[in-house]
Formats: C-alpha cells, sequence, structure tokens
C-alpha cells in the first residue's frame, strides 16, 4: 500500500511537472510573439558591416534566429504536437525546411520582395491553422479536411520569405552574398533541429502521464491564441506604417 501510495504521488508530481513545463512554454512563447523577434543590436551591425564570406558567423545567425524565433517554433510545436513516431517528425519537418530554404534563397539571392508585415501575419495565421487543425476543427465544423504535408510545406514558404525579409533591411554585400546567406539557412536548419529536439523530447516524456491527452485542449487553444495575436500585431503594424 505504501508503495502504492508513494508511486502515484511520484505519478502526479511528474505529471504536474511535464503539464506545467509544456504549457508554461508555450505559454511564455505566446506572450512574446507580440515582440516579433528581428535583426538587431550586434548581430545588425555585424550583418550591416560584413563584406565577403563569413561562414560561422552567418551559421550563428542564423541558428540564433530560429531558436529565439517564436513564430517559427509555435508553427513547429503544432505540427509535432500528435506526431508520435520520429520518422513522422522528420518527414514533416522536412517539408517546412525545404519550404523555407526556397523562399529564403529566393528572396535575398533573386531579389523577391514582399512586406513584411503581411508576411508575418500569415506566419501567425499558420500557427492558427495548425492548432485547429490539432482540435479537428477544420472536419468536425467545416466538414472537410486540409492535406497537413502540403499545408506544413506551403506555409514553410511564407516562413522562408518571413526570414528573408529580416535580412533585406540590410544592405548587404554581393562579396561573398551567396555563401552568407547558405550558411544563414544552414545555421537555421541547425537551430531548427536543435529546438525541436528538446520540444519532441519533452513532448515524449508529457505523453508517458495522463495529463497530455487531458491538457492537449488547452495547449492548442494557447497556441491558437498565440497566432492571432501575432496576426493582429502584424496587420495593425501594416495599417499603421501605412503601405
Amino acid at each position: 500500500m505504501l508503495v502504492d501510495k508513494s508511486a502515484n504521488r511520484a505519478n502526479t508530481r511528474r505529471t504536474v511537472f511535464f503539464q506545467r513545463c509544456s504549457v508554461g512554454v508555450v505559454t511564455a512563447c505566446a506572450t512574446s510573439l507580440a515582440l516579433a523577434h528581428s535583426i538587431e543590436g550586434g548581430d545588425a551591425s555585424f550583418v550591416a558591416s560584413i563584406n565577403g564570406p563569413a561562414i560561422g558567423p552567418f551559421i550563428y545567425l542564423g541558428a540564433k534566429h530560429m531558436v529565439t524565433g517564436y513564430d517559427h517554433l509555435l508553427f513547429l510545436v503544432g505540427v509535432i504536437f500528435f506526431l508520435y513516431r520520429p520518422a513522422d517528425v522528420i518527414k514533416y519537418v522536412t517539408l517546412f525546411a525545404v519550404g523555407h530554404s526556397i523562399t529564403l534563397l529566393a528572396g535575398v539571392l533573386g531579389g523577391l520582395q514582399v512586406n513584411a508585415y503581411l508576411i508575418d501575419a500569415i506566419i501567425g495565421l499558420s500557427i492558427v491553422y495548425k492548432a485547429f487543425e490539432n482540435l479537428g476543427g477544420f472536419e468536425r465544423l467545416l466538414g472537410f479536411t486540409i492535406d497537413a504535408r502540403l499545408a506544413v510545406f506551403i506555409f514553410g514558404l511564407f516562413h522562408g520569405l518571413g526570414l528573408a525579409t529580416k535580412l533585406q533591411e540590410f544592405s548587404l554585400s554581393d562579396n561573398g552574398l551567396v555563401t552568407n546567406i547558405i550558411s544563414f539557412n544552414m545555421g537555421v536548419e541547425i537551430g531548427q533541429i536543435l529546438a525541436l529536439s528538446g520540444v519532441f523530447i519533452l513532448l515524449t516524456l508529457w505523453r508517458t502521464t495522463e495529463s497530455y491527452l487531458r491538457h492537449a485542449f488547452t495547449t492548442n487553444i494557447v497556441l491558437m491564441t498565440g497566432g492571432i495575436l501575432l496576426t493582429f500585431y502584424q496587420l495593425n503594424g501594416y495599417f499603421l506604417t501605412g503601405y
């Protein structure tokens, strides 16, 4: 009896711990969405002054941008939330990576110009979409489903444009530009792998408790709220700046 009670108490504490960690991380990210990330401070000075290939620094900048990119990470949290097999996680994350790599390179190297506010608003909507899909909203409320693989790829294109707009804020030197942008993209992938590895481990541990499915609805509502906040914040910036 004492052993059973101790085991139950330990399981309860573990359940509460992972529940608070998971929901707390998502909540913290959601409340930070209004401060959409960009390249600032010393990083901005470095990017503006660079003239020539700088592989290591640009890999670092790309990784840092992804790890601190709440909008990109929240979307990917939604993507992997109900993916249990590592193979499925790799498949969807690869689709996202291919999408954002295409438009990141096309935006910076090909000169594809887009409005940063509108792109970031669409990125916010991508979070809303994924949370809504996780809740079964399309099938239960609208009577249809969307191919999740296609949606992840398409939204990856928009996320890549969002990354491109951050670099387009600077007058980048043509000397070493291709090398630096490819290095930046490599850094983005490294940062994505590091961040998602931690999220997937946390989700896997949380799934061993009863609270996972019990609080899945709340967690995705928080994700959706974060996406809505980001969308309206960016649209507000779009109209206030007179675009």
